[in-house]
């Protein structure tokens, strides 16, 4: 094939490559307008003693702030909703898998009376591995008064949907007494703790390099969350929500890992296609 018609066929599919990145561009733009931050995520801002660290190009969020003297870090990436479709996309592909949740739904309604929303006292499982949860289990058990659940208004049940899971590394720390570190998780205005752990040399908490990580491979740092007293568990969950990290902050984290996700795609189409076109 003679050089031009190469070339020819070469700036062809370039052409076409550019024209359908800035199709998706400007139907992205379109769908959501992602330069403006939407008034439920910059309100809590405002409100919240959290300080937004977002340095844009990175996966990785933090919120920080101060609570007497403990210097307190919580980080979270846009990665996880990511995850959520990847995975998503392996169930739906997997007959096996839907059969299975099929027979797990049925199972649910019967055990429940068929109730399978935010309004149903048992927790439905829905599709993508979310959970719908009634709003008085957001509650701690012992906190919970009898008889205090109130249904909700017509219509509003059908509105609101499971959020995805967010995974936080919460530090708290306390000059020269070491680091507590928390894994957790937020969905659907709960954090649920799954880790707490200790280190007295607070470097070792996030440790960055072989070094350090090599170092705090042989500590014992407690055992899983979920082995402690119920009790225990549940002063946990007050510890944590006296300094801040509680519902809100819950409903916030993936309203955030959404809106930053979609600003960064924007970012990426736009790079993307400059490249292409240079």
């Amino acid at each position: 094939m003679p050089p031009s018609r190469l070339h020819r066929q070469y700036e062809q599919r370039k052409v076409k490559l550019s024209a359908k990145l800035e199709s998706e561009l400007q139907i992205e733009k379109e769908t959501r307008d992602s330069d403006t931050l939407p008034a439920d995520i910059k309100d809590f801002l405002d409100n919240s003693p959290f300080q937004l660290e977002d340095i844009p190009g990175q996966e990785e969020v933090a919120l920080t702030r101060k609570f007497g003297d403990e210097s307190i870090r919580i980080t979270f990436s846009i990665d996880d909703l990511n995850n959520v479709d990847q995975e998503a996309e392996e169930f739906d592909s997997d007959p096996a898998l839907s059969d299975e949740e099929a027979a797990d739904a049925a199972e649910t309604n019967v055990q429940s009376g068929g109730a399978n929303t935010k309004g149903a006292i048992n927790q439905g499982r829905t599709k993508g591995g979310n959970f719908a949860v009634a709003p008085e289990d957001s509650i701690a058990p012992s906190d919970r008064a009898e008889g205090s659940y109130e249904e909700p208004s017509s219509g509003q049940e059908g509105n609101q949907e499971p959020s995805f899971p967010s995974r936080l590394h919460i530090n708290i720390e306390k000059a020269g007494k070491g680091v507590l570190q928390l894994e957790a998780m937020a969905q659907d205005g709960e954090i649920m703790i799954e880790n707490v752990y200790y280190y007295k040399k607070p470097e070792l908490a996030d440790a960055k390099t072989a070094e350090l990580d090599w170092s705090r491979r042989n500590l014992y740092t407690g055992p899983p969350f979920g082995n402690l007293d119920e009790d225990l568990q549940i002063l946990w969950d007050r510890y944590i929500e006296e300094r801040g990290i509680d519902t809100a902050l819950a409903l916030w984290i993936p309203e955030y890992i959404d809106w930053k996700e979609q600003k960064e795609y924007l970012s990426w189409l736009s790079n993307v296609k400059s490249f292409v076109e240079a």
